[in-house]
């Protein structure tokens, strides 16, 4: 039951993500699709690996940039 719940959230922010781009998401969200996508293997696609790793790049710039627009509360000073 929780692997269909997480995996609908995955494709709802996914679907968010393909229709008006990664910045339309809140850092949160961004976070929980980078943890969901994370979590799912797609080892036996090739090609699905490789859009994975894509994928998680730009979310990952995506974070980094929102803490820079708005203040990273992990930042050491």
């Amino acid at each position: 039951m929780q692997d269909n719940n997480e995996d609908l959230e995955r494709l709802q922010l996914l679907d968010i993500v393909f229709t008006r781009g990664v910045n339309a998401l809140s850092r949160i969200e961004l976070e929980r699709l980078h943890d969901l996508i994370e979590k799912k293997d797609y080892s036996h696609d090739k090609k699905a690996q490789k859009s994975k790793a894509k994928l998680l790049k730009k979310i990952g710039n995506a974070i980094y940039d929102h803490d820079v627009k708005y203040g990273n509360s992990f930042k050491m000073s």
